[in-house]
């Protein structure tokens, strides 16, 4: 016969069982305080935006006020998701944003340029700068302001969710 099993004291090593180790602890994660890189990716993030939403509003003629505010956000997310939460770059964002939505404008109206002279948009860029600050100069408005605000505050508060 066999005798019966005596119900648990709760100590797991009563039995004899030897104790086993803890287990490893996680790696620490990655530290996101850099903020030399996070400007480096706002920077980046700022030139490629641009240059798409100046693709954009060159392909279908007219701004965009949401794509700004996706300009400003792509650009504030980099920045603190990269950079961590340094208060320096959303305000860094902010800045970055107003270039890349100045320069997707540029980019927009060199589009448009290039279609109507069947050339090269990079040439009508690279070559009439000058004509091209001189077009946006005479064609801005207060939408094109908005844009403007509408792009810093939405890489402001980016690059501040983004940090959290």
């Amino acid at each position: 016969m066999s005798q019966p099993v005596p119900p648990p004291s709760g100590n797991p090593f009563a039995d004899g069982a030897a104790p086993q180790p803890y287990p490893m602890a996680p790696p620490p994660a990655p530290a996101r305080d850099n903020v030399a890189l996070g400007l480096v990716a706002a920077l980046v993030a700022a030139l490629v935006a641009g240059g798409v939403y100046g693709a954009v509003m060159g392909g279908i003629e007219r701004e965009i006020g949401w794509a700004a505010i996706g300009v400003g956000f792509l650009v504030g997310l980099a920045a603190g998701k990269v950079g961590g939460r340094n208060p320096v770059l959303p305000i860094a964002s902010a800045a970055l944003s107003l270039g890349a939505v100045y320069l997707g404008q540029l980019v927009g109206i060199a589009v448009m340029v290039a279609k109507q002279l069947n050339v090269s948009a990079t040439d009508v860029f690279l070559e009439e700068f000058g004509l091209l600050t001189e077009a946006w100069s005479e064609g801005k408005d207060a939408m094109t302001f908005l844009f403007f605000a509408l792009a810093a505050f939405a890489a402001f508060s980016g690059a501040k969710k983004a940090a959290a």
